[in-house]
């Protein structure tokens, strides 16, 4: 009897052999990238939200993906579904030695340390932050990256600090945007975006997190702005600004605030892998 893992592998396979299904077959991997990045997303969103029967199933949907690719590799020639688990079952053997042979490392600092040492080592990184992923979302990888390098004592230790050069950077932009100089203005918003995912980081929340719930407050927010003016008769576009500040404050006094209920970020040792 074959796994359930070995029969989708089956499946897969045979959609994408002659006489399968003509779309499957037209699937390249760079097709496939835009899908493999949302089902990651829909993966997140699912255990945001608290909804095991959506994560059971996004979670599937990755994984199809995952096997989509290895099939149009093994087509090739070039590696297989088999090789894809090889090589990770043994990357985890060799960057837990703590577990699987000898090290003192035994608490989470530690391991990250050992981790990193061991993966610049296989790698043969040059620089620190040499193996900093370029596709990862703006506000993911700045907090990847400060998490990296604090791990080397680059980092402040009050969150004083922290807030100090937020400020700092507020300043430095609005002087750019006073001189009306594209370039600066740029550069100087960057870096305040920078310092207050930094700010986030200290606060030990997610950047990435904390902004989507932000977005999606607003939105909520939003709709219930447009179903008020639909409500008086009028619709967006038709309406100044101060009408509609007025309506949006309405709104916010009277939404409660949730109690802050702020939760540590997601260990870096999972999302280094």
């Amino acid at each position: 009897m074959s796994t359930p893992f070995e029969k989708l592998c089956a499946i897969v396979a045979q959609l994408r052999a002659p006489g399968g299904c003509p779309w499957d077959r037209e699937q390249t991997h760079e097709s496939l990238l835009p899908a493999t990045i949302e089902e990651a997303y829909e993966v997140a969103g699912a255990v945001r939200a608290k909804d095991e029967a959506n994560f059971r199933e996004e979670l599937g949907d990755l994984l199809l993906l995952v096997v989509m690719h290895a099939e149009i590799a093994r087509e090739a020639g070039r590696f297989n579904i088999d090789n894809v688990i090889a090589e990770i079952t043994e990357k985890l053997i060799r960057r837990h030695p703590h577990v699987f042979a000898q090290s003192d490392a035994r608490d989470s600092g530690a391991v990250l340390k050992q981790w990193e040492a061991i993966k610049r080592s296989e790698k043969g990184d040059n620089h620190y932050l040499a193996g900093l992923p370029a596709a990862l979302p703006a506000l993911m990888r700045a907090q990847k990256a400060q998490k990296k390098v604090a791990r080397v004592n680059f980092d402040w230790d009050k969150i004083e600090d922290v807030l100090a050069k937020v400020d700092e950077e507020v300043g430095e932009t609005k002087a750019a945007i006073a001189l009306q100089d594209r370039q600066a203005i740029e550069d100087e918003i960057g870096d305040l975006l920078f310092a207050v995912v930094n700010l986030a980081r200290k606060c030990e929340v997610e950047a990435e997190d904390v902004l989507q719930r932000a977005t999606d407050k607003f939105r909520e927010r939003f709709n219930r702005l447009e179903d008020e003016l639909k409500s008086q008769g009028k619709k967006l576009g038709d309406v100044d600004l101060a009408e509609l500040d007025a309506i949006w404050n309405q709104i916010k006094e009277n939404v409660q605030r949730p109690t802050l209920n702020v939760q540590p970020s997601t260990s870096e040792l999972d999302v280094e892998r």
